[in-house]
């Protein structure tokens, strides 16, 4: 009971961190001002135009493809299995499991290969390149062993040491329902949830919050209008309310 109750503890700890500390992120992101108009070009002139632009950046990655084929690939390779390894483990949370969740239950079993595959290609990049060894701090390595942590345990359960995941998810429901269930003393088990909690705590405050960042960009989310409208500050148009009044 001891484990059970150091988990569960854990998993209300890292979810206030993770939610709180993200929030607070996004909230400093909407309130920086941007004071001059300073889209990437070739930039869309319409609202509509900016909309597509986002889309293309975030489920397709265009501007890491026009810079770095291989980056590009590995990092879709991380991100389109890391979704779907992420919808498998739905199941976990809920019941009756949904249809679309038992339907994906086999691709996602072996997408943790390929986002295996994507991490060691981002890690083996950070190493070689001398450019990018230079520019990388502990903090990039860091996240890139605990997501191999995460990818390398899940697998071993998978495929190998298996788990009781009937009970692990009587715990899981527990923890979210306030009535707590023993956890599978497993080892493997134990390594996969601290590697997971302690991703949830360091996310808020790690280069891994690109994810909600790059809708804040004013290079991505600016419309290419300064000829057509007068791009001022909210700050800036305080300030000439205020003279001219």
């Amino acid at each position: 009971m001891v484990l059970t109750t150091i988990y569960a503890l854990l998993f209300y700890f890292a979810t206030a961190v993770l939610l709180f500390g993200v929030g607070y992120k996004v909230y400093q992101y909407a309130s920086v001002p941007a004071p001059l108009k300073i889209p990437t070009t070739p930039a869309p002139t319409t609202r509509t135009g900016v909309v597509l632009r986002m889309l293309r950046e975030v489920i397709w990655f265009e501007s890491l493809f026009r810079a770095n084929k291989w980056i590009w690939l590995f990092g879709m390779l991380f991100h389109g299995a890391l979704w779907l390894v992420l919808l498998r483990h739905v199941r976990y949370f809920i019941d009756p499991v949904w249809t679309w969740v038992i339907l994906i239950q086999p691709i996602g079993k072996y997408a943790g290969f390929i986002m295996m595959i994507g991490l060691v290609g981002l890690l083996v990049r950070r190493i070689a390149v001398e450019r990018i060894r230079y520019i990388s701090s502990p903090s990039d390595y860091l996240m890139l062993v605990l997501l191999l942590a995460i990818g390398g345990s899940g697998l071993m359960m998978t495929f190998v040491l298996h788990t009781d995941i009937v009970q692990f998810k009587a715990f899981m429901l527990g923890v979210m329902t306030f009535s707590w269930q023993p956890i599978p003393p497993d080892p493997i088990l134990l390594l996969h949830l601290t590697a997971v909690l302690l991703l949830m705590i360091i996310f808020p405050y790690s280069k891994l919050l690109h994810a909600p960042g790059v809708f804040f960009s004013p290079t991505r989310n600016q419309v290419d209008n300064p000829r057509e409208q007068r791009h001022i500050a909210d700050w800036a148009k305080r300030l000439e309310d205020a003279s001219s009044s």
